[in-house]
């Protein structure tokens, strides 16, 4: 492991090279999706240049290597979350397949009129919907934890919430829109004490944070490739292998099988019974890469070294006129949300885009938070392990600019 270098971690990813509108990339969006070091894209063209072929499905040289490389992920997506069991990791399309797949195998076949789902404000849609669905297709009930003024959950009100009656409690770790970092570990612990079953979504903890899933304690938790580093359509699930062994298919065909009558079906162990079809293997092979990318570098100093970039640009936004800052947990990463009086978010993400500086501007599908704090949109920018504090100093000169064609 090596001492971090922000310098030399910028050199790893190629296209912070680039120029747009003739003016150098600031990238700022890595919440939304990061960028992917020179690593990442090796790893993916050796794969089509010497090992393409399908998995599992054959004896030939380069479908063992597709295998190897596809199972070796796997390994390495274990060792990342610290899983007990290779069983325990499914590898799906990302966060979002991965809360669906909980949501119609085990959420669809144990919930039933009555029980309830505890979501929070927090959330985003795509930890939302999925639990809306399978409420409507069995009575259950959702039932949410609100937030305060600073964008952090009510503890109190959580506790609260949580009784006999609540059977799944699903949470993000990580708020993509405000950053707050939610205190996962103590609320599974509650929620375990009333009997409920815990999904995390880890799509926007992984790049920053640590994650171990045996001291969490979590019975599901997910991720994202493409927020830490590595390709889009791949992510992974983690789940207890008791809960996973009890869960009938989520969709049919391909790997999950063991074998096909048409009489009767017999499912494929986990975790291949939730793989079905031809996976996307490239793109795993690239999720690979990636962690090693990150066990390739000091993951502590890395994240010291984004939470002083967070920090400055706090300040550095806070002295703009007409700058709100939105979201100011005292537990936060990643993510500086905000809004300029006088105004609209996609207006100012425009005119910062012509200055090079790559910001998202919206709900960053997350409603309910906007909807909140009474307002349509923020600005958010997002950091990566590859963002310095020359890149707050770009984003300032370009919400000033803002200010001058719009105040």
């Amino acid at each position: 492991m090596q001492a971090f270098n922000v310098d030399q971690v910028r050199a790893d990813f190629p296209i912070l090279a680039e120029r747009v509108h003739g003016k150098p990339l600031v990238y700022l969006d890595s919440a939304n999706t990061s960028q992917k070091p020179e690593a990442v894209l090796k790893a993916m063209d050796d794969y089509y240049r010497h090992a393409n072929a399908n998995i599992h499905r054959a004896t030939h040289l380069l479908s063992e290597r597709a295998t190897a490389l596809y199972e070796g992920s796997r390994a390495k997506a274990a060792a990342f979350l610290n899983a007990p069991d290779l069983r325990t990791i499914v590898l799906t399309k990302g966060t979002t397949d991965g809360i669906n797949l909980v949501a119609q195998s085990y959420g669809r076949s144990t919930l039933k009129p009555g029980d309830e789902i505890l979501l929070t404000w927090l959330e985003h849609h795509a930890n939302i919907v999925p639990w809306q669905l399978v409420a409507e297709q069995t009575g259950a009930v959702i039932k949410v934890v609100p937030i305060n003024e600073a964008g952090e959950l009510d503890l109190d009100q959580y506790a609260a919430l949580l009784s006999s009656r609540t059977k799944i409690v699903a949470i993000g770790h990580v708020s993509n829109a405000l950053g707050t970092i939610n205190p996962v570990k103590v609320m599974i612990a509650q929620a375990h004490a009333t009997d409920a079953v815990v999904l995390i979504d880890g799509a926007q903890a992984t790049p920053h944070l640590v994650v171990d899933v045996q001291a969490l304690d979590c019975d599901f938790y997910v991720l994202s490739s493409h927020k830490m580093y590595g390709p889009t359509g791949t992510g992974v699930l983690y789940g207890r292998a008791a809960l996973l062994e009890a869960m009938p298919p989520y969709q049919g065909g391909g790997d999950m099988i063991a074998s096909v009558t048409f009489e009767k079906t017999l499912y494929n162990q986990v975790p291949y019974k939730f793989e079905a079809g031809t996976p996307n293997m490239a793109g795993v092979v690239g999720l690979g890469a990636a962690i090693d990318y990150l066990a390739g570098i000091d993951r502590d100093a890395a994240l010291a070294h984004e939470d002083a970039v967070l920090d400055y640009a706090t300040a550095q936004v806070r002295q703009i006129p007409g700058a709100r800052i939105v979201g100011e947990a005292k537990h936060k990463t990643g993510v500086l949300s905000f809004v300029l009086d006088g105004v609209h978010p996609h207006d100012a993400g425009t005119i910062m885009d012509q200055q090079g500086v790559a910001v998202r501007t919206g709900q960053h599908c997350a409603q309910p938070v906007m909807d909140r704090f009474g307002i349509p949109a923020t600005i958010r920018a997002s950091l990566g392990i590859y963002n310095t504090r020359e890149d707050i100093d770009a984003l300032v000169r370009g919400l000033h600019k803002v200010r001058e064609l719009f105040v």
